[in-house]
Order: structure tokens, then C-alpha cells, then sequence
């Protein structure tokens, strides 16, 4: 795939050296112009993760702000995808001091740069590439470690969770049994008319008792809030589940009593998975980091009857590669709106 860059010329051919002082800015509404499939989006996040591995990206541990009575938190995060050869930083800042979902406010920034010209590409919302690639690479985790899963169980109806079920059929097409466990009716139907966007002919199956559903499902994804009431615990994984976590919904026993466990970076899992850490705040041993699984290096379980606990925390390489495939798509359409920053 070509991808143009902000001058619109293919990646490497001479630009117009005046478009230097020009920035494509898009906007949240944008990206609803847009058309992306589940099935670009993970060949997208799977070549940013193998070019990774590879050695031909980078990608620094995030920073992290907290207050102390943590009502918000914030990152940034830089990273070069060397498949693409462009450049990344990467923003949020949520203010979420009660954890009521209706009062939360998230706000996120990606601004990209082509690694070949020195150009810059574009300024975007960063809402969407968070709500597409997250889900992506838990449907890659999935696909490694229950290749033959047949029923999944979601718990959590926001963002992450409206995307998580056309990311899993994606990458695992034999699953059977899709089942949303939530507390909000209106992100029960958002998860629903999401997968029937994407696949018509499917539907899902809604939990009203979360330690049962767990004991039936192959694959647990916990993408609930921080105020989730509830959390599925190590106890009520059946044998050769994955559990597989990206932000509430699965109790911390199920990591320290997984018998084998995936990140896809350790070291991001230590800023951004702090409430996995014992008293001493210490975290158990990962056995193998995503990147290294999907180039074969590692397995991503021992034996079928294990017991696989899976971190997913965002990765900036991700977020540059599906950023960029959208910046050009955007700007192949006529979107957004060119400023002079410089």
C-alpha cells in the first residue's frame, strides 16, 4: 500500500516546499466520513507490531500523570513506525472524577510526520484510532492464544467494548457465542448495532449473571470503566481460557494465577497496569511480549489446558500506523481543513 504524504506526493518523491508550513487538521466528525473495515484495521496493527518486533520501529514506555486522589489521569507517548516510516506523538487527558460514564471528559491527539520529507501529515482527533486498534490487537492476542475459541464474553459496553466483538469475529470467524455482560441498556444496544454493522447476520447474547458467563466462555475481555461493579476472578475460568484484560472487568488473581501469561509490552503494563501489582508493588513475570509471538519467536501458550492471562496496553506504533492509513484516506476524500502552524 502507498501512502501519500501531506503534500500528497507517494512517500519519498520531492514536495512542495512551501506545503512545509501546512498542517491537515481533522477533527472527530471527520473519521464519520470515513469508511475502514475491521479486517484493514487489524492488517494494519498486525504490520506495526511485526515491524516493532523487528527492530525497524520505536516505541518508549509512555508517561503517566496521576494526582493523588487520581480524578484524572493523562499520557504521552512518542513512537516512529518504520514500516511506515513516520513519526508519532500521541496525547489524552481524561477527567473522570466520579466515574460516571455521562460526565466523563476524554480528550486525545495524534499529530504525525513523515519520516522521509521532514513534512508533517496531519493533526487528528485520536478518538477513533484508539477505539479501532485497541480491539484490534485484543483480536490478535485472541487469535494466538484460542485459536478455537467458540464463545466470547465481553464485559464492559463503552468504547472499547462496541468494537470488540467485529475485531474477535474478524480474527476468529468460527466463534460461535458472542455474550455482553453491562449495567447500561444504551451501551448494550451501541454493542449490538456495532456488530451488525460489520456482520448482519450475528447478534449477541446478553450475561445477567457474570461468573456464569465466564465459566462457558473461551475468551474473557474485561474493557469495562473504573467504576465496573464486578470482575471476573481467576476461579471462574475454565481450563484453556484466556483472559484477557484492557481495562476493568477481570479480577488481578487471574493474572498472579494464570499459568501462563502475554503483554503486549511489560514494560507499558507497569505504568498503566498499576492495580495488578501486589502489596510490595510487585508484578507477576510475563511470559512472552505480543511482538514475539506473532513473529513466531515465542508460543502464546504451553498447552491448550492453560490458563493464558493477557495485558493489552496501547501502543503508539499501533496508533502511528492506523493514524497514518486514516490521514491519507481522509486526505483522498477532501477532508479536513489545511492550517499554517509554522
Amino acid at each position: 500500500m502507498t501512502f501519500a504524504t501531506a503534500a500528497g506526493s507517494e512517500t519519498g518523491a520531492p514536495a512542495d516546499p512551501l506545503s512545509t508550513s501546512r498542517l491537515l487538521v481533522l477533527g472527530k466528525r471527520v473519521f464519520d466520513e470515513i469508511d475502514y473495515d475491521p479486517a484493514m484495521v487489524l492488517d494494519a496493527v498486525e504490520r506495526a507490531y511485526l515491524a516493532l518486533g523487528n527492530g525497524e520501529s520505536d516505541n518508549p514506555r509512555k508517561l503517566m500523570s496521576q494526582p493523588p486522589e487520581k480524578h484524572s489521569v493523562a499520557y504521552s507517548m512518542l513512537g516512529r513506525d518504520g514500516g511506515r516510516r513516520t513519526v508519532g506523538f500521541k496525547t489524552s487527558y481524561k477527567h473522570d472524577p466520579t466515574h460516571d460514564r455521562g460526565l466523563q471528559k476524554y480528550y486525545t491527539t495524534l499529530l504525525l510526520f513523515d519520516d522521509v520529507t521532514g513534512l508533517p501529515v496531519a493533526l487528528m482527533d485520536g478518538s477513533l484510532v484508539g477505539a479501532l486498534r485497541t480491539p484490534a490487537v485484543s483480536a490478535l492476542i485472541a487469535r494466538a492464544a484460542a485459536p478455537h475459541a467458540r464463545t466470547a464474553l465481553i464485559v464492559g459496553t463503552g468504547t472499547q467494548g462496541r468494537m470488540a466483538a467485529p475485531m474477535l469475529l474478524a480474527a476468529l470467524p468460527d466463534i460461535e457465542r458472542v455474550i455482553v455482560h453491562g449495567h447500561h441498556d444504551e451501551g448494550i444496544l451501541a454493542v449490538r448495532q456495532t456488530l451488525k454493522r460489520f456482520h448482519p447476520q450475528r447478534d449477541i447474547e446478553v450475561s445477567s449473571d457474570l461468573e456464569a458467563s465466564a465459566r462457558q466462555a473461551d475468551i474473557v475481555l474485561g474493557v469495562a470503566g473504573a467504576g465496573a461493579p464486578e470482575a471476573v476472578r481467576h476461579a471462574s475460568l475454565k481450563p484453556g481460557a484466556l483472559a484477557l484484560l484492557v481495562g476493568y472487568g477481570i479480577h488481578a488473581d487471574a493474572l498472579w494465577h494464570a499459568d501462563y501469561r502475554i503483554a503486549t509490552s511489560e514494560a507499558q503494563m507497569r505504568v498503566t497496569g498499576t492495580d495488578l501489582a501486589d502489596a510490595r508493588g510487585e508484578f507477576a513475570p510475563i511470559d512472552a511480549e505480543l511482538p514475539d509471538i506473532l513473529l513466531g519467536r515465542k508460543p502464546a501458550r504451553r498447552s491448550p489446558e492453560q490458563i493464558v492471562f493477557a495485558y493489552n496496553s496501547g501502543m503508539v506504533v499501533t496508533d502511528i500506523a492506523l493514524g497514518r492509513l486514516l490521514a491519507e484516506q481522509a486526505r483522498a476524500k477532501g477532508l479536513g481543513e489545511e492550517v499554517s502552524l509554522w
